[in-house]
């Protein structure tokens, strides 16, 4: 990484390039950006108003939460075959065949997503089988039941969000969204505290609140496609096709391991969430707070990824490997910049963070340490979810699939176990277990190992791509 990075700061005639670059990316970067913080705004949302509610209200959400995120991101990654699928087409000029890559993208997202709905119901029974207050299980449970409704509606979304975004139209992206955050904090106003005369549903009215903006998301964004002049010459709606499955299975074959990557990382953070739950309502809401806000912050550089995604994509489309390189390691040096004033400001603002979420000050204490050792894994965050989206611009999803298995699964969850719950029967474990902390020191490594071999990926990826040939990896 250091040898790209170099030529991009220190070559003074590349500079007015790199400005120009920069400018090309952040222009279709920012839209996302506002869509993506109102999105998690949403959740973000929903867990502060909860934690107002009670705290286990708070915990019964985080529970719920933790399934519906581990499905949600999964299906987000399926979804994201769509991205460079339409990329390489809009840069090769080949807008005819764009159509019908969406329409049967729709049809992928629409089966995935009534699987995901039947997964997650599923999933639900575990919290029969764990030690849990009555109330915080039934809600956990309720939650879970009515968000999984908003699955299939999710996945038909986020093709057509990629969609969008592959063909350069991220502005509508972000005004949905941000009536979208208004929706989810109108609702979650009328359901969690009863305004208005609506029923006091605590924690249950924030799954409410989510299946509502989902819904408006998806019903929203193709109103105003077909009312768009920028869609109409590759708008996928205009005739009924159904599905084939020749069609289908290269957007499989490419958003799997996407899928199954975010699979890998998301699984990690819910089932840490579950394996907390031991510790009780504190450690729970805490753990649930410190990740809540972390995501937030991860939009930047994950919005920074997929506008470098699609350039990548149209630059590889139209026959520029050289320009597609150069594109993406300015596209991990924006996030090395941002990755490093983020983890300086949640470090210093570590306590009035947690504050925002909860009056309680057991969680605020804990939360506000838990978000220090945030604040140490923003460099490694930063770079492999910009350095990865960079690498699906090229088409390549299973190496990248393989490192995040490893990274959170052989090394950071075991890790996580043996430090969180130092079980007795292990030789080598702390005095006494540590908790959440022991989780998110874990988390820290899974993370750094997967930025770094991913930046290994891009160079290999980058260079197989250039005039002068070499081996493609895939």
């Amino acid at each position: 990484m250091i040898s790209p990075l170099k030529h991009l700061f220190h070559h003074p005639a590349s500079r007015w390039r790199l400005q120009a670059e920069l400018r090309g990316l952040w222009r279709l970067a920012w839209p996302i950006l506002v869509g993506q913080l109102a999105t998690v705004g949403m959740a973000v949302v929903d867990v502060a108003m909860a934690g107002h509610a009670s705290a286990q209200d708070l915990a019964g959400v985080s529970l719920g939460v933790s399934i519906w995120n581990m499905l949600m991101i999964s299906l987000l990654g399926v979804m994201m075959s769509v991205n460079p699928m339409v990329a390489h087409q809009v840069g090769a000029g080949d807008l005819a065949g764009v159509p019908r890559v969406v329409r049967q993208a729709l049809w992928k997202a629409l089966g995935m997503g009534l699987m995901a709905m039947l997964i997650a119901n599923a999933a639900a029974l575990l919290f029969d089988h764990m030690l849990l207050e009555p109330y915080v299980r039934d809600l956990a449970k309720g939650f879970v039941l009515i968000t999984s409704f908003a699955l299939p509606l999710f996945a038909m979304y986020r093709v057509l969000y990629g969609y969008s975004t592959s063909i350069n139209q991220t502005k509508p992206l972000m005004v949905i969204a941000l009536l979208s955050l208004l929706i989810n904090i109108g609702v979650n106003s009328l359901l969690v505290f009863g305004n208005w005369g609506f029923p006091r549903m605590g924690g249950l009215g924030c799954a409410w609140a989510t299946l509502i903006t989902v819904a408006f998301n998806l019903l929203t964004l193709v109103w105003w496609m077909q009312r768009a002049s920028a869609y109409r010459s590759t708008w996928p709606l205009v005739r009924f096709e159904p599905p084939i499955w020749r069609e289908i299975r290269p957007l499989l074959k490419l958003g799997m391991p996407i899928g199954i990557t975010y699979f890998a990382e998301s699984s990690a953070f819910s089932l840490i969430a579950l394996l907390i739950a031991v510790f009780g309502s504190t450690q729970m809401a805490a753990h649930q707070i410190a990740l809540n806000f972390t995501s937030l912050v991860f939009m930047v550089p994950l919005s920074v990824g997929l506008a470098l995604m699609t350039r990548v994509g149209q630059s590889l489309g139209a026959g520029d490997p050289v320009l597609a390189r150069y594109q993406a390691w300015v596209g991990v040096a924006l996030g090395l910049v941002f990755a490093v004033l983020s983890a300086a400001g949640i470090a210093l603002l570590a306590k009035p963070i947690a504050s925002l979420y909860t009056n309680d000050a057991a969680v605020i204490a804990l939360a506000a340490q838990l978000l220090l050792w945030a604040a140490v894994f923003q460099l490694s965050d930063a770079t492999q979810v910009i350095t990865s989206c960079a690498i699906r611009g090229y088409k390549v999803t299973r190496a990248p699939m393989v490192i995040h298995l490893t990274a959170f699964w052989v090394f950071a969850l075991p890790l996580g176990y043996v430090l969180g719950l130092a079980p007795d029967w292990m030789p080598w474990r702390p005095a006494q277990a540590m908790g959440a902390q022991g989780f998110w020191i874990a988390l820290i490594l899974g993370l750094t190992i997967a930025a770094l071999a991913l930046v290994v990926l891009l160079r290999v990826v980058a260079r197989s791509r250039m005039p002068f040939g070499g081996r493609v990896v895939a």
